[in-house]
């Protein structure tokens, strides 16, 4: 059976898998895993204004204890492929340290997970429970098409999860450092400032929206929306973008528009969130302002998970292969992890992330073999 996790991750880079496009990723896991005895199934996920995506979802086993390996194959683009020191989809392997395009986010996870898996399975086999890995291509990208109805489409198929790891990058230095135990939400949206065209020499024939619109910004980040809490960092409101569709230097425009995205802890919840951004504007915009606030669907609300059995688990595999006592962190960004919460306890641990979508993205061969043998470890412990 394939359980090198280095084989594993150069035949993955060489699959060019720009999200949304599946580029071989998916198609080289279902063989490995076919052969190694596991069900595969690769359903395809469609919603009007999106791209179709490709799915996959591995099972062996029967029965509960049913335990999860969750990750994406499709990665950021490689940007100007003239600025890497090697090929990003060539997986070139040059003093211990194996490049490309997802080596780190998150190809990487994947190849020790599946690697452990297999090794794990060749020794003893399954004796009880159930091994699934769910993968998706649609991570990188809209989130849509992939991990949320790929759950949806398991569980409807009578599939009942008892936990799961995610094996994005969470160590900020050194393997073993942080255990993701939990997220902040995220909730992202627009505001438009409706103003009147006009000559910039007729000003009092026109209204101009940039300066009220730079009144609403700025009452929106005249305060922080709060100091952290006990497992999470200070929620944050950052805009992300300004657009106003006017090229001409002698015209007041009619629209102007400014694009945010509030990463916040469990104090918030998207709706109290809600309530707080149109009371703000509201009170910015004194009647005389006429703005709209468009929320974009979905986003995420902050969890923590609490499952000693998940945590405790993965820590110790950790401290056996290396040393580390894991902390248990909720900083960061968002991951899928926000949709398999809802269906079974969550924590998230792969590899180093400090090269995760630059140029040269690149993962030590010594931290694969590390991370396929935490995995294992963890497997032996929860199974036994």
């Amino acid at each position: 059976m394939v359980n090198d996790p280095v084989r594993l991750l150069q035949d993955l880079i060489r699959c060019q898998s720009v999200t949304p496009a599946e580029g071989g990723a998916l198609a080289y896991l279902e063989s490995v895993l076919t052969a190694a005895g596991f069900t595969v199934d690769r359903p395809v996920f469609s919603e009007a204004g999106t791209p179709d995506v490709e799915n996959l979802f591995a099972t062996i086993g029967s029965g509960p204890p049913h335990f999860v390996f969750a990750g994406h194959t499709d990665v950021v683009p490689p940007g100007d492929t003239a600025h890497w020191s090697h090929d990003p989809f060539g997986g070139d392997i040059v003093d211990g340290m194996l490049y490309g395009r997802g080596a780190v986010d998150m190809k990487g996870g994947i190849a020790a997970f599946v690697a452990a898996a297999l090794d794990f399975l060749g020794d003893d086999g399954l004796k009880q429970g159930t091994i699934s890995l769910l993968i998706t291509g649609d991570e990188e990208g809209p989130s849509i098409n992939g991990t949320p109805k790929l759950l949806a489409w398991a569980t409807e198929r009578g599939h009942r999860f008892d936990a799961a790891i995610v094996g994005e990058p969470t160590n900020p230095q050194a393997l073993g450092d942080a255990i993701k135990v939990g997220r902040r939400g995220s909730l992202s949206g627009t505001i438009t400032v409706q103003g009147r065209q006009g000559h910039v020499a007729y000003p009092h024939l026109a209204i101009n929206p940039i300066p009220q619109l730079t009144t609403l910004i700025r009452r929106l980040t005249a305060e922080a929306l709060d100091t952290g809490s006990e497992r999470f960092d200070a929620s944050n409101l950052e805009f992300i973008g300004l657009e106003v569709d006017n090229t001409a230097w002698n015209v007041i425009p009619a629209e102007a528009q400014a694009r945010f995205n509030i990463r916040f802890n469990d104090q918030w919840t998207r709706d109290t969130l809600e309530a707080w951004l149109t009371s703000r504007l509201e009170e910015a915009a004194r009647g005389t302002i006429e703005f709209e606030l468009d929320l974009v669907p979905g986003g995420s609300d902050s969890f923590l998970t609490h499952s000693e059995t998940l945590i405790g688990t993965l820590s110790g595999a950790i401290e056996r292969s290396t040393g580390r006592q894991p902390a248990l962190s909720t900083s960061g960004g968002t991951s899928d992890a926000r949709y398999i919460k809802d269906y079974c306890p969550v924590i998230e641990f792969g590899l180093v992330g400090q090269t995760m979508h630059q140029i040269d993205e690149r993962v030590a061969i010594a931290d694969l073999a590390i991370l396929k043998d935490i995995y294992r470890g963890f497997l032996d412990q929860y199974f036994a």
